[in-house]
This record gives structure tokens, sequence and C-alpha cells, in this order.
């Protein structure tokens, strides 16, 4: 299962259909397909994308949009969580690194997020880069715990790991678990339990080695997969019928196809 893919996006429009037909044959049994990460009608392409063939998707307002979020965008949400397909509202957050939407107003829409997704009872996926402090204390505050959901591509260390874990969050490891100097991502990656742990491409954006500098897809997935499994020293396999059956969970199984 690659947990977080973002196949609807232009990077995909010439091969789409063959870039799940390359996932599915290397194994990856789905993917979910993760909306609203730009201003041009994000949620609406996701939803297309992923009705068309037959993947579970998600929507939400991306904290580099967030400045864009008005009361009809919350509405709208509620309206897709009405569709079977969607199964979170994600990815939302925090971004203290670009900045592309100004922090206050990051809080604000993310808190937002996290009481609509409680409201209409989706697990949240979460984006969080350079923010690791207040996002676990956001989440905290606005009881998470009660619908759970996913830090995905983690690039925290230790103490957001412990605190996403405690309220019943899962850890998503991209390629970046793969990449050079990212040894405080490896130590998490090796501690997370197996049965909170989950694998992702984050696609098309930083593929894993072998693939790197590439377009990533989520037929890479695997890669991301054999890295986590080398670390933790245990059968490829294991992660994979482990990250499957936490995927599952996430995510609603009734309402994956």
């Amino acid at each position: 299962m690659d947990s977080h893919t973002h196949i609807d996006m232009p990077q995909f429009d010439a091969d789409r259909d063959a870039v799940v037909a390359r996932a599915r044959a290397a194994g990856v049994e789905t993917m979910l397909v993760v909306g609203g990460v730009d201003a041009e009608g994000g949620h609406r392409r996701a939803v297309a994308v992923a009705e068309e063939r037959g993947l579970p998707a998600s929507a939400g307002v991306h904290p580099h949009e967030a400045r864009l979020a008005t009361t009809a965008t919350y509405d709208e949400l509620r309206g897709l969580a009405r569709d079977r397909r969607i199964v979170a509202i994600g990815e939302i957050g925090l971004d203290f690194h670009y900045d592309h939407s100004p922090r206050d107003v990051q809080r604000d829409v993310f808190r937002a997020q996290v009481r609509l997704a409680r409201d209409v009872g989706l697990p949240v996926i979460v984006h969080t880069r350079e923010a690791d402090h207040e996002t676990a204390a956001l989440l905290e505050e606005e009881g998470a715990r009660e619908v759970g959901g996913v830090i995905h591509c983690f690039t925290g260390g230790p103490d957001l790991a412990r605190r996403a874990l405690a309220l019943g969050f899962y850890v998503s490891f991209s390629g970046i678990v793969a990449f050079p100097r990212s040894e405080t991502i490896q130590e998490v990656a090796r501690t997370v339990p197996l049965d909170r742990l989950l694998v992702e491409t984050d696609s098309p954006f930083l593929a894993p080695p072998p693939h790197r500098g590439k377009r990533n897809e989520p037929a890479f997935v695997v890669e991301v997969a054999r890295k986590v499994a080398a670390l933790r020293e245990i059968p490829l396999d294991e992660v994979g019928r482990a990250s499957a059956a936490n995927f599952r969970a996430l995510f609603r199984a009734a309402a994956i196809p």
C-alpha cells in the first residue's frame, strides 16, 4: 500500500494509467490519492482520478494554501466527506520551512480542519515541517485522538513520534528514510511499533534510491519498505503485511475498494 500519493497532479497526465499499472505489477495493492495540494481544484481533481481508477482519496487544505481557505472551502470538505471514496481529511498541518501562508493563518486553518475531521468522523493526514512541537500540541489540544491519523512523510524527531503514537496516530515513512544523513529519521523507523508504521512515496516528490532525481511514483514504495525492513532487520514481506494492515485499519477498510 502507498499511503500517500499525488498521482492526480499534472506530472502524471501523460501516463497516469501506466503508473497505476506499474504499481500494481510491483505488488502495491492500492494507493491513496491525496487532494488539495494546490489552488486549482485539487480536491475535485484527486477525487476524479481516484474514482476513475478505483482508488481511495482524501481532501484537505495544505498549509501552503492555508491563506486561500474560506467558509466555502470547509463546506466543500464537509460535502466531500460524505463520499465513501474520501477516507481522510488531509493533507493538513503546519509548514514553517517555506511559510507560503502566514503562520497564524496556518494554525487557524489546521485547527479548523482537525475540528472538521472530528465532526465528520474521518482521520487526518498531517504535514509538518520545522513545526514539530506546535503540530503535536495542536493535535493534543483539539482532541485528534478521537479520529486518529498519520504524520505523513515523517521528518521529525523521537519526541514528535512519541507524541503522535500517544494520540494513537500512525507514522509514515517516505523515500527520505533512505537518503544519506537521515540518521534521526532512520532511528525512528527502527523503533516505531510495527502496528503503527506506514510507507509512502509522496509521489511525484522524493523518489527513493535507486530512483532519486527521477519523478517518483507509487511502484517505488517497495524501495521505501525495503529500507525500513533493512533498518529493522526483518523481512521485506513483514513490513509489507504490517503496513497494508495498518493502512486498512486507519483508512476504514470498508471504504477502500
